[in-house]
């Protein structure tokens, strides 16, 4: 068996594939609750003759398959959570709700975990037919939206034990994916006080309420000294009550801390931590706090993206129908597109130039080929616990497209793209790419040692978990 037997493995498998990305996108799962989601994968990856574990670090909707023994071992990354209040009716071109589940995959994660799992099937039937050494696992990641599976997984050195991790996203262009993201983490501050009534006894209470805006205008006041990168942001989950003559005795505000790099963000953390601290202090309130998740800032590594362009170049891109063409100029007639699709575009010029004869001016519904190779560094705004896995072994990321151009994330459009043959198409071609790039390292040891470099590099400032010890997944 050679390289492009195993790719046509996909073809072949390309109506499972598609049936399992549409039943996951009926499902529409929200983080850490995907158990229909999860059980399908177990049973897919039973069925195609991987070892599977359920629920690793404890987190009951994550799922593993794993096949063949020795170095090189590779991670394939898998993600199947929906997202609330994105209800869509699959390749409608208006806004039309599915009656009874109010969720939607509006980041496409229904499509991600398909292609995954059609990569590491391609991998493991390489492995099988060649007997070469090497092993591949499917990693099922539950909770991107809101839970970081990946950043638990990190904090037990769960990556450390790959040579590479590989992944791709849904989008709207065929890229490979560089630059960076911010580091997240999300953690509810807790404040408990006495009731009282707000007239005829004001003295007796403690108004946690007030801890909870006088935490707030504490981090206004912090925003003046937090680095130009941080950003921070807060939503009152729980204010206490309705009534204003009652001095309210519990209040509720979840925060997002972000910053260029997981080192700062836990530092900010911290800062924000002494401002609750001392709102509870001058309110004579009592503190306590959940954390939810965190996220650290992915590694860009150019020695990834190079082996990934490489055989993006050899895979050959989707035709799309008339159907499909006209679809995809429906649905991107409802929403507003300014600019040029694609990272790099946003940075090279004579890239924007390339970009701009491609789709005419960005006028194409979509866009039919693939991004010229760029690497950068630079953080982008937007989080993703993939970042943890880069911290940990080397990560090579790429997006294919699956929906028109410059479609808006987290949107029905999305939502309604995701059944289509447009992202079916997109699915398997990226599930190729990520199996040939993995069949390279398999087939070539002389690839590695310069990945593995480069990598020592860029996280030899040491990963620093967001993930405090004890933490558990929160569903927020």
């Amino acid at each position: 068996m050679n390289k492009n037997d195993a790719l046509n493995i996909i073809d072949a498998k390309a109506g499972m594939l598609c049936a399992a990305s549409d039943e996951i996108w009926g499902l529409a799962e929200l983080s850490l609750q995907e158990y229909g989601s999860e059980k399908l994968y177990e049973q897919f990856l039973i069925k195609e003759g991987f070892s599977v574990r359920h629920g690793l670090c404890s987190i009951e909707t994550a799922v593993t398959g794993t096949y063949g023994s020795g170095h090189p071992v590779i991670g394939i990354l898998a993600e199947y959570d929906a997202l609330s209040g994105l209800s869509q009716q699959g390749g409608a071109t208006v806004e039309k709700p599915v009656p009874g589940n109010p969720n939607g995959h509006g980041c496409g994660h229904n499509l991600l975990g398909a292609g995954a799992l059609g990569a590491a099937i391609a991998i493991k039937e390489y492995l099988k037919f060649t007997g070469k050494s090497g092993t591949v696992i499917f990693y099922g990641c539950p909770g991107e939206e809101g839970g970081a599976a990946k950043a638990f997984f990190a904090r037990e050195n769960e990556w450390s034990k790959l040579d590479a991790a590989l992944t791709w996203h849904p989008d709207d262009v065929n890229q490979v994916v560089t630059g960076s993201s911010m580091a997240c983490i999300q953690k509810e501050y807790i404040f408990s006080g006495v009731a009282s009534h707000a007239a005829g006894a004001p003295e007796q209470g403690r108004s946690a309420l007030d801890a909870a805006e006088l935490m707030n205008i504490g981090v206004q006041f912090l925003r003046e000294h937090m680095g130009q990168n941080a950003s921070v942001h807060y939503a009152f989950t729980d204010a206490g009550g309705v009534s204003p003559n009652v001095v309210q005795s519990k209040a509720k505000v979840l925060y997002m801390i972000r910053e260029a790099t997981v080192q700062e963000a836990v530092k900010l953390e911290a800062r924000v931590d002494k401002i609750a601290q001392g709102a509870a202090l001058m309110t004579e309130t009592q503190l306590s706090t959940r954390f939810i998740d965190g996220t650290a800032n992915p590694l860009p590594l150019k020695t990834m993206e190079q082996l990934l362009y490489k055989n993006f170049v050899q895979v050959a891109l989707p035709e799309y129908t008339e159907e499909e063409w006209a679809y995809a100029a429906a649905l991107k007639n409802t929403y507003e597109s300014v600019g040029l699709p694609g990272y790099a575009a946003k940075f090279d010029e004579n890239i924007a130039q390339t970009v701009d004869k491609a789709t005419d001016g960005g006028k194409r519904a979509l866009n039919d080929f693939l991004m010229p190779l760029y690497h950068s560094s630079v953080t982008l705004p937007g989080s993703t616990d993939v970042g943890d896995v880069s911290w940990q072994t080397p990560t090579g990321q790429i997006n294919c497209v699956t929906a028109p151009s410059m479609v808006p994330g987290h949107s029905w459009q999305m939502v309604s793209a995701g059944t289509t043959g447009i992202a079916h198409k997109g699915m398997l071609t990226a599930a190729k790419v990520l199996a040939a790039a993995a069949i390279d390292i398999i087939d070539d040891p002389a690839l590695l040692p310069p990945i593995r470099a480069e990598f020592e590099h860029a996280s030899s400032a040491g990963y620093v978990c967001p993930i405090p010890k004890g933490a558990k997944p929160e569903i927020v």
